[in-house]
């Protein structure tokens, strides 16, 4: 928070929502990957593609991501462009070569879906507590 003197303070370079957009993101590019894997699932020789977990994104990818720790716990920097990459998942082994399984699908569907929501919740709450410091909560 940056203050000038007779004006209201100024907030820049929220990292909070940074971190919350990024989960988004992740969430809907993750989600897309799961929804094409389902629609190939009577595809003969279809093997399912998957997206990290985004913690798992996150921390493998220092070099793309200008994330540094500031204290013990702590995480603190920008986010720059976000290295989604899609790779090869575990195939299930059906008969005639197709490695989609529906129901492990769905539940990487119910997780993105938990993701998203915390990523809005996390969104909502951040900005709760700005309009609250701002005097309009």
């Amino acid at each position: 928070m940056k203050l000038i003197e007779g004006e209201a303070p100024v907030f820049y370079d929220l990292n909070v929502l940074k971190t919350a957009h990024a989960m988004a993101t992740h969430a809907g590019q993750r989600q897309a990957v799961i929804a094409r894997n389902m629609a190939n699932a009577d595809t003969p020789g279809y093997q399912p593609r998957d997206i990290d977990p985004f913690h798992k994104a996150l921390e493998n990818s220092g070099r793309e991501v200008t994330m540094m720790a500031t204290r013990r716990g702590h995480l603190h920097g920008g986010t720059g462009t976000q290295p989604w990459a899609e790779h090869q998942a575990a195939p299930s082994g059906d008969p005639n070569g197709n490695g989609v399984s529906l129901e492990e699908e769905m539940l990487k569907s119910v997780e993105v879906k938990r993701q998203h929501d915390r990523a809005l919740a996390i969104y909502n709450s951040s900005m709760n507590i700005l309009r609250t410091s701002l005097g309009r909560g």
